[in-house]
């Protein structure tokens, strides 16, 4: 009993310690990753994260990773506090690293999402998705980060899932990479066929339009809502309020508009929350549907346990929206 009660005031101290720490925040690490060489991501982000830095009172250090596995497991253990991600690598933020959503990319051109592409050479004999979902052992596949909501999980599930293929046993191979490691081997001819997104398709048309003319779309995904950034719940209020505020004002001179440019023809940013992830959900647990129904080695009472229990959390995420 003595023991059990010292080990609970003991409990309480550190719980009363971080509390009092937390208020008295020196530096913040911003969380960014490397969908293309982490030069050029410094060059893009460098100038944002020093106007944050004066903007919060508070120095913000720029944080490059080279999957979202590693900014989630940093702001896990509250190395990172603030991050951009792709939608699927927030909800994994958001559940298992202490995250909130904040806010949400704007883009240049208004659009409220981007677009995930399957993209292939324009010399490829490959003309249609048609002949990519019949002969998928003739050629190689460029898939994205695990985490990727536009590499991965979109043409995951709208490509493959729908017409109950797996992308791992469909292709003669398939290699990961982020979004500018598939174009550039499409590009190269690396790959025959690779995700891509709508984002790096703008970037080359401003930097490099004479790539993009070698590459064909051979497939447009719905449209996806646009990245948002997520910050540590257990960040101080005051100091989210800065942040919030810096964030959804930024962008309202030339200066700051150029910067945002840069930075994927982004315009700004608006306020968000967690919702903007219920879309992203549902998609997860219907692409976990179709490959409970495919699994020939699942009994019928067990696919009914799984089916019932995905069935109850989109009925709770459909109450959420």
């Amino acid at each position: 009993m003595i023991k059990s009660m010292k080990t609970l005031l003991a409990t309480i101290a550190l719980t009363a310690a971080g509390v009092a720490t937390a208020a008295d925040v020196k530096e913040l690490n911003f969380g960014i990753i490397a969908t293309e060489k982490a030069g050029a991501l410094k060059q893009m982000w460098e100038p944002f994260l020093d106007d944050m830095t004066k903007s919060v009172g508070v120095k913000v250090n720029g944080f490059y990773a080279t999957d979202y596995a590693g900014i989630i497991e940093a702001q896990r253990f509250n190395k990172v506090h603030i991050a951009w991600y792709g939608n699927k690598a927030a909800i994994d933020a958001v559940d298992r690293a202490g995250g909130e959503v904040f806010a949400q990319f704007v883009d240049l051109d208004g659009t409220p999402g981007y677009y995930s592409y399957i993209i292939t050479h324009k010399d490829s004999p490959i003309k249609t998705l048609d002949q990519v979902l019949k002969n998928g052992k003739d050629y190689s596949f460029g898939i994205g980060d695990p985490s990727s909501t536009s590499g991965t999980l979109v043409p995951t599930y709208y490509v493959f899932s729908l017409n109950n293929l797996d992308p791992k046993t469909h292709f003669k191979v398939m290699r990961s990479s982020n979004h500018e490691g598939n174009f550039l081997a499409v590009l190269n001819k690396q790959v025959d066929v690779a995700t891509s997104n709508s984002e790096m398709t703008e970037k080359m048309k401003e930097k490099s339009p004479e790539k993009l003319e070698q590459i064909r779309i051979l497939w447009t995904s719905p449209l996806i809502p646009r990245d948002p950034l997520v910050w540590r719940k257990d960040l101080p209020s005051d100091l989210k309020a800065k942040i919030q505020n810096f964030v959804t004002g930024y962008g309202k001179n030339e200066r700051e508009k150029e910067i945002l440019k840069n930075m994927y023809r982004l315009a700004g940013f608006k306020a968000s929350t967690d919702a903007q992830l219920i879309p992203i959900r549902q998609l997860e647990l219907f692409k976990d549907r179709k490959k409970i129904e495919s699994d020939e080695n699942m009994s019928a009472a067990e696919k009914k346990a799984k089916f019932d229990d995905i069935d109850a959390k989109l009925a709770v995420l459909a109450k959420q929206k």
